[in-house]
């Protein structure tokens, strides 16, 4: 029988008892039933699962005890970061939660000149928190124990300004130099694939991302929406580089 797995940001080591945090606690005994004895599995993103049991549930907490620890290999050789226009609602959602299925490695959400969403600061640090809690969760259901990284949403510049040297940076265009006949993933090398927001990329976008170094990329003679380009392209890039062959 598959345990329920439930993300915990705190150290975890065996034969330590852990007050869980209220929305794991919550799901593991009032969603599921769970009670004193039963067992689940926490991880909090260092690449093992942590085999526990309920120890404890009162009215202010439940505790878990941790039995023991167990490594983790489910992540993709292939090191794809995704550059992401922001999207509206339940769009970045999805995006957020199917990308992590397919194994993306961590996320730079932007802002560019056709982009349909703003946010104050006080709205960005909720929606931050609240795509890193979509993440967790896709961990939880998928199995991954290694939680990709949402950074900050940023300008487009700024975004290209703090990637690390190196690595392919890729952009799709179905009149782009690359297919995927002609595309080649050195070992270990990051990818970066940058996916416009609902209103595209403008010709100034365009001009930032290729002086960044960004190529592109033919996926195929259709224009897809954002929800569904980025999704498509990691899924064809891990099953020509990654842990889909």
């Amino acid at each position: 029988m598959r345990l329920t797995r439930v993300h915990v940001d705190q150290p975890l080591s065996v034969g330590a008892e852990i007050a869980l945090p209220d929305s794991a606690a919550a799901h593991l005994t009032r969603v599921l039933r769970l009670g004193v004895g039963d067992a689940c599995v926490l991880f909090n993103g260092d690449g093992h699962d942590y085999a526990a049991r309920i120890a404890a549930i009162g009215k202010r907490e439940v505790r878990a005890s941790i039995d023991s620890v167990a490594p983790v290999v489910r992540e993709s050789p292939l090191q794809l970061e995704l550059l992401q226009g922001v999207a509206r609602g339940e769009k970045m959602d999805l995006i957020l939660q199917k990308a992590t299925e397919l194994g993306a490695a961590g996320f730079h959400p932007l802002w560019s000149q056709r982009s349909e969403v703003k946010l104050d600061e006080s709205r960005a640090e909720k929606r931050l928190a609240h795509w890193r809690n979509v993440v967790a969760s896709a961990c939880e259901q998928s199995g991954r124990a290694e939680v990709p990284v949402v950074s900050a949403p940023l300008a487009l510049g700024a975004v290209l300004a703090a990637l690390p040297t190196g690595g392919l940076r890729l952009i799709l265009d179905p009149e782009g130099e690359l297919s995927f006949s002609t595309l080649s993933v050195e070992a270990c090398a990051p990818v970066y694939l940058a996916i416009g927001p609902e209103g595209g990329w403008s010709d100034n976008d365009r001009e930032q991302l290729r002086a960044a170094g960004f190529r592109g990329l033919r996926l195929g003679p259709r224009i897809l929406r954002t929800e569904t380009a980025g999704l498509a392209a990691i899924a064809a890039l891990q099953a020509g580089f990654g842990d889909f062959r």
